[in-house]
C-alpha cells in the first residue's frame, strides 16, 4: 500500500512523533526514557518509559501504520490467584477508560491498548494518549495486583 493519500507522509508523521516525544521527556522528571525500536522492524515503534507511584515503571508502546497509531501499556503479568476475578475488575474497568481497553496479551498478561487514526494524530493527541495510559495504570494496578496475587499481600 502508498501513503500518498495521507495529508502529512508516513515518514512526515514518524519524524513529528519523534519530535513530539523529544519535547515531551525535556524537563519531564517522569519521563525515564524514551527509545525507538530496532531498525529492522517492519513499522516505526517509539518505546516510553515512565516513573509512576503506584507502578514503579509504566512503559508505554507507539506503533506507527499504514493509517493508524497503535498504542500499549503493560500492567501486570498473568494472575496467579483469583484469575477470573482480576481479568472481571479490568473488564469493568473498560466501561469508564476513554481511547483504551484492558486485553489480556501474551503469556496472559494484562495490557491497556488503543488504536486511533492518522488523521486524528497531533501532539495534544499524542500527549492525551500517554497521559491516560499512565493514569489508566496507576489507577487500576493496585487493586489488580493486590487480587492477582494476594497471598503475596497477606
Amino acid at each position: 500500500m502508498t501513503d500518498y493519500h495521507l495529508p502529512p507522509s508516513l515518514h512526515e508523521f514518524e519524524v513529528s512523533i519523534s519530535a513530539w516525544l523529544a519535547g515531551f521527556a525535556a524537563g519531564n522528571p517522569t519521563c525515564e526514557a524514551i527509545d525507538r525500536g530496532a531498525a529492522g522492524e517492519p513499522e516505526p515503534r517509539w518505546y516510553v518509559r515512565l516513573r509512576g507511584d503506584e507502578k514503579e515503571h509504566i512503559t508505554i508502546w507507539l506503533t506507527l501504520g499504514q493509517r493508524t497509531l497503535r498504542y500499549e501499556a503493560y500492567v501486570l503479568p498473568a494472575p496467579q490467584e483469583n484469575v477470573a476475578a482480576v481479568y472481571e475488575m479490568a473488564l469493568r474497568r473498560n466501561d469508564r477508560l476513554v481511547g483504551a481497553h484492558f486485553a489480556i496479551g501474551v503469556e496472559d498478561a494484562l495490557f491497556l491498548r488503543g488504536e486511533m487514526p492518522l488523521a486524528w494524530l497531533d501532539e495534544a493527541e499524542l500527549d492525551r494518549i500517554i497521559g491516560s495510559l499512565y493514569s489508566y495504570t496507576e489507577q487500576a494496578f493496585p487493586s489488580l495486583v493486590r487480587l492477582a496475587f494476594a497471598s503475596k499481600f497477606a
